[in-house]
């Protein structure tokens, strides 16, 4: 559910990169904050462990365009890849205005990817969110590797329904700012579509 402060003029909505450990979640979020303009971002915050880079969440809020008046500031966050974070996977999935699902595209990361996939939607569920329903992007990642799942295979096992979905190499930005903006896209178009 999106934020309206109305004394800043703003509405802040939240994205949520959701995936496996190790998919590439965090390496798409410094790359848009590395190729963001300094003026339409914040300080972007990383919490790391010994075992998984991003414990808890990054954080980067980005201003993209306005709607009737009102600065649009997008909150981006991931969630910890390992299942075990699940409590803290459903903290920081209450309130998401979007979701990007990103895969790991290596033959060996499959089932990771399902289970993954299921634990998005349940907890979804749980916030009273559908997949089907909320703006919803899937993102390939890591497609320059030699060990990858053909994309229709994928596309089968992970997006049975069509969801928007880019190819990416989040190292090299491949793709990234592609995902990004058509979450956006879908944010700002249900945003329109409630107000």
């Amino acid at each position: 559910m999106s934020f309206i402060n109305y004394s800043a003029r703003e509405i802040n909505c939240k994205i949520v990169y959701y995936g496996p450990g190790l998919c590439g979640k965090t390496t798409n979020l410094q790359s848009i904050y590395k190729k963001t303009d300094p003026d339409n971002k914040g300080k972007m915050i990383s919490l790391a462990t010994e075992t998984e880079r991003t414990l808890f969440f990054d954080f980067l809020p980005l201003s993209l365009g306005s709607i009737r008046g009102f600065k649009v500031r997008f909150h981006l966050y991931t969630v910890p890849g390992q299942v075990f974070y699940d409590a803290s996977r459903k903290l920081i999935l209450r309130g998401v205005d979007g979701v990007v699902f990103v895969a790991d595209s290596q033959v060996e990361r499959m089932e990771a990817n399902i289970e993954s996939l299921q634990n998005l939607q349940k907890n979804l569920s749980e916030h009273g969110f559908d997949i089907n329903t909320i703006p919803y992007v899937v993102q390939y990642n890591k497609r320059d590797l030699p060990n990858v799942i053909p994309l229709e295979e994928m596309q089968k096992v992970l997006n049975p329904k069509g969801a928007p979905f880019f190819e990416a190499v989040a190292m090299s930005g491949k793709g990234v700012f592609e995902t990004l903006k058509e979450v956006a896209k879908l944010v700002i178009f249900e945003l329109k579509k409630n107000t």
